[in-house]
């Protein structure tokens, strides 16, 4: 694990992946012994459903525990405090306008593990993030999905550090 890609992330991003790991290990490790240990009292082991679901919840606990501690070991945090004012980067907050429909558009850049376009955060890797690194208020900014053939050309309106 130690060979994985560098992976670039917010400090928010960090701390969510170390308290997640905390949880994992403590609280949710021992809720899920607890699980094993009240199945085992009902009986045959191999016919015992909810023994297989603990031990299956157990499973992928661990497999998770595992993911975080190489994410946590690889994460570069971006340093806020040398991000350059007005400029996209990660961690900015930026306000976009949809040059063909109008529509205006906010997105926190952050990286590829906190990606959440629901909650309104994008990648620095996607398409979008990837157009949108290194630009300003008042530039136009085109690009291409490539999965999709959605093509855009986005207006930057505002960038801001929260």
């Amino acid at each position: 694990m130690a060979n994985e890609k560098r992976k670039m992330m917010t400090q928010e991003g960090y701390d969510e992946l170390v308290r997640e790991l905390k949880w994992r290990e403590g609280e949710e490790r021992e809720r899920i012994k607890n699980d094993i240990v009240t199945a085992r009292g009902f009986g045959d082991l191999s016919e015992n459903a909810e023994y297989d679901a603990a031990r299956n919840a157990q499973a992928e606990n661990e497999a998770r525990i595992l993911q975080l501690k190489s994410d946590i070991e690889n994460a570069e945090v971006h340093d806020s405090s040398k991000a350059v004012h007005g400029v996209i980067g990660i961690g900015a907050t930026v306000r976009v306008k949809d040059k063909e429909t109008g529509e205006e558009l906010t997105w926190r850049i952050v990286g590829s593990n906190e990606a959440d376009v629901p909650g309104g955060k994008i990648s620095d890797l996607s398409p979008v993030g990837q157009a949108l690194i290194d630009h300003r208020a008042g530039d136009v900014v085109t690009g291409t999905v490539e999965a999709s053939g959605y093509t855009f050309t986005y207006e930057v309106l505002d960038v801001s550090r929260s």
